[in-house]
């Protein structure tokens, strides 16, 4: 059916924010990322002992921040999307944020294939690794549910019943893209990241590569373009080429993404956002 074809692609396009997903996930939908910084990173002495030390500077983001979104196909909204962080909880012993995307489609595109997705992940405020990812997925006639916490001290996930070694620090699907926000990001620069998603975690490299002023429902921003040259998932999740721009600034925030397909291109424009709160911890 031509429109179920057309639905896919869009789908694809939703998948950036919701990790069905982003950002986010940073291709297949079961690889994962992973964060290092351009250089090989040399284990710290905390890491090995299995101690959770790790402070990451962070005035890209906060609590009460709000990003919305518009899916389009071509010159056809499919749907919109939003990424938040609502609150402040505590988590094993720890303050973290509870990130929570959402991509719907809108009621013309559900009239065909009906897409509400959820993702929430549970990110250490100190140290910005994860401790929880949940994902939540209604496309069409599928639905599915899944969810892991990570241990941090011992570097182990439980995932359908095996426990899996994992990077210290590693990201979730979600939480990654906050992480790369917090980096100084040079043009011409690689950096990379640790990140599992859906039983898998590989590296990706996210590459800078120019600066360009582009114009959004939101506004005109100064940004930082950059890519992952590696397949990706959740918020990076695509068929194609796909490029990120980030806000030029401390917030690093997305602004636009854009993803050749086999058959035209998906864009996410930012229609609006809301700051949070810059914390110190």
């Amino acid at each position: 059916m031509p429109h179920r074809t057309v639905l896919h692609k869009i789908v694809l396009g939703l998948v950036i924010f919701a990790g069905l997903v982003p950002l986010v996930y940073f291709v297949s939908v079961e690889t994962g990322l992973s964060i290092a910084v351009a250089e090989e990173a040399i284990p710290d002495e905390a890491a090995v002992t299995g101690a959770i030390d790790r402070y990451v500077e962070n005035v890209a983001f906060g609590v009460g921040e709000r990003l919305f979104f518009d899916i389009n196909y071509g010159f056809i909204n499919a749907g919109t999307a939003s990424m938040e962080i609502p609150r402040l909880v505590e988590f094993n012993g720890r303050p973290s944020y509870q990130i929570v995307t959402r991509a719907e489609s809108n009621k013309l595109f559900s009239t065909f294939f009906k897409v509400d997705d959820r993702v929430e992940s549970i990110m250490d405020a100190i140290g910005l690794f994860s401790w929880r990812f949940d994902k939540r997925l209604h496309e069409g006639n599928y639905r599915s549910h899944r969810q892991y916490e990570f241990d941090q001290k011992n570097h182990t996930v439980v995932y359908k019943g095996d426990t899996i070694e994992v990077p210290p620090y590693v990201q979730d699907a979600l939480s990654v893209l906050y992480y790369v926000r917090t980096l100084d990001l040079k043009v011409g620069n690689s950096y990379f990241v640790d990140n599992f998603t859906d039983g898998r975690q590989m590296p990706l490299e996210v590459k800078v590569l120019r600066r360009e002023r582009v114009k959004v429902p939101a506004g005109t921003f100064d940004c930082v373009v950059v890519e992952p040259l590696v397949n990706a998932v959740g918020v990076f999740k695509h068929e194609g080429r796909l490029q990120v721009y980030l806000t030029d600034d401390r917030m690093k925030m997305p602004v636009l993404m854009k993803s050749k397909v086999i058959v035209g291109s998906i864009t996410a424009e930012m229609t609006g956002y809301e700051l949070g709160d810059i914390e110190v911890f």
